[in-house]
């Protein structure tokens, strides 16, 4: 039985679209857009780029669907706590980011956006906390935490090219 496969996409701006083909060869789409919704995309089988159907959900209902598909989810890109209005976030750096081999605090995220970066991941290892000093690199991944809409800036801030 073939295993089914899955493609990440950032889709800056927007957020983060997952694409799966099952192992029945059935293309399935969600994005998780930033402000917590998700649109769920299902494809035709005789034209794999058109959507036949899509259908928008709320933050509740993907929490209900969530739970029904999965009990006692853990989602690792995405981490909020609705009590306190704290979001935390993945966000990559592509190669061609205006900020590869610049300093973080020349990004001035915090004074602009009100985000946080608290760790950077690298091929090489996490690096917690990182300093002003730190020299980011194409492909580092920044855990950026805020508010929905400072984390959303910040995203934005570090995809310019």
């Amino acid at each position: 039985m073939p295993t089914p496969r899955m493609r990440t996409t950032t889709l800056p701006g927007i957020g983060v679209q997952y694409d799966l083909i099952t192992r029945e060869d059935h293309h399935v789409s969600v994005v998780a857009h930033r402000d917590g919704t998700r649109t769920l995309g299902v494809y035709r089988t005789d034209d794999p780029d058109a959507c036949a159907e899509a259908l928008y959900l709320c933050e509740n209902e993907v929490t209900a669907l969530i739970d029904a598909l999965m009990p006692a989810h853990h989602s690792p890109t995405l981490l909020h706590s609705t009590d306190l209005g704290i979001v935390a976030e993945r966000a990559e750096l592509s190669a061609h980011s205006r900020w590869s081999g610049r300093l973080l605090s020349e990004t001035r995220l915090r004074l602009l956006t009100g985000a946080t970066v608290v760790a950077a991941l690298r091929r090489t290892g996490a690096v917690p906390s990182p300093a002003p000093d730190f020299r980011l690199a194409g492909g580092d991944v920044l855990i950026v935490i805020g508010t929905r809409e400072s984390v959303a800036a910040a995203a934005d801030l570090l995809a310019q090219e």
